[in-house]
């Protein structure tokens, strides 16, 4: 078996030892506890994800988090938030263990309004490629030097074609965040490997994607273009049980599954990018290059960071 050293850039945590980045309540010493943890796992750059929110929470805690990073001297270490959400699919399956009654259409306005109150402070948006006007939100994050992520959809292949044509590069977590049943041809996993133009984000914590599935994913992509991400919940570093999660009633289980029950879908990981990594390693799929790969260069690549 291969391993990497650790290191790692992860381009999606949504929250950590029990602190949720989209708390309502979230303060700075919330985060800086989390962001201790984080760096302490392995770690080294990240980007804090919003999911989706109401308005008020984005505002406020995109201050709050950027006011505790500068705070500490964190902002090449923390460069930006992933705003995972507002403008994904609704839908159930798609729309995974967000809330949607705060999913909104794509909005340029309310973008700018985010960027205005957080002074940039976004790196990275996913949005639903199906979205009606999409496109037009996508040209203008660009032109903010945002990158923009496919995710949480039910995207057909000419909308992913349209989405990167307007200069999406990724696809947020690719074979989540949709529906357990979906058509066996037609579907967003077949489209997103398809689609050239497009890195795949990939949560490799040996809960959200078979092994076969990874494996293919890398043999169509190759691991340049290829994003190993945690999508660690609040949960991430806590011991197995029952926890509330954005309207979910989860299960942290004992094998590190995160889930609701009820709903049959995952609430993000219980993994850190160390885990993930190990995971990945253990499939014998990567040399220790592409590993580092996958789980450094490429998404510090992406976000157009150095370390």
């Amino acid at each position: 078996m291969t391993t990497v050293a650790g290191e790692y850039v992860d381009l999606q945590i949504n929250g950590y030892m029990g602190v949720d980045f989209s708390d309502p309540e979230l303060t700075q010493e919330m985060f800086v506890k989390a962001a201790d943890h984080i760096f302490e796992s392995g770690t080294v750059l990240f980007l804090p994800t919003l999911v989706t929110s109401s308005k008020k929470v984005y505002l406020r805690n995109l201050e709050v988090i950027r006011s505790a990073v500068e705070s500490h001297g964190w902002l090449k270490q923390i460069p930006g938030v992933h705003l995972e959400g507002p403008f994904i699919s609704r839908e159930p399956g798609a729309v995974g263990a967000h809330m949607p009654e705060f999913v909104l259409e794509p909005d340029c306005d309310f973008f700018d309004e985010i960027m205005t109150r957080s002074g940039n402070y976004v790196k990275l948006l996913t949005v639903a490629a199906e979205s009606k006007n999409v496109d037009s939100l996508i040209r203008h994050a660009v032109s903010k030097g945002v990158a923009v992520s496919c995710g949480h959809q039910l995207a057909t292949g000419e909308d992913l074609t349209a989405a990167a044509n307007a200069g999406a590069r990724l696809l947020t977590h690719l074979g989540n965040g949709c529906p357990n049943m979906i058509n066996r041809h037609k579907n967003m996993i077949w489209s997103g490997m398809a689609c050239d133009d497009l890195t795949a984000m990939i949560i490799t914590d040996g809960h959200h994607l078979p092994a076969d599935l990874i494996k293919c994913i890398f043999r169509v992509k190759g691991a340049e273009r290829v994003i190993v991400t945690s999508d660690a919940a609040p949960v991430a570093g806590l011991p197995p049980g029952r926890y509330n999660l954005w309207g979910n009633d989860a299960v942290l289980e004992p094998d590190g599954l995160y889930h609701n029950p009820e709903k049959g879908c995952l609430c993000g990981s219980s993994a850190s990018m160390a885990d993930c990594v190990r995971y990945l390693s253990s499939l014998e799929l990567l040399t220790p290059e592409e590993l580092r790969m996958v789980s450094y260069s490429n998404p510090l690549k992406m976000i157009g960071c150095t370390l």
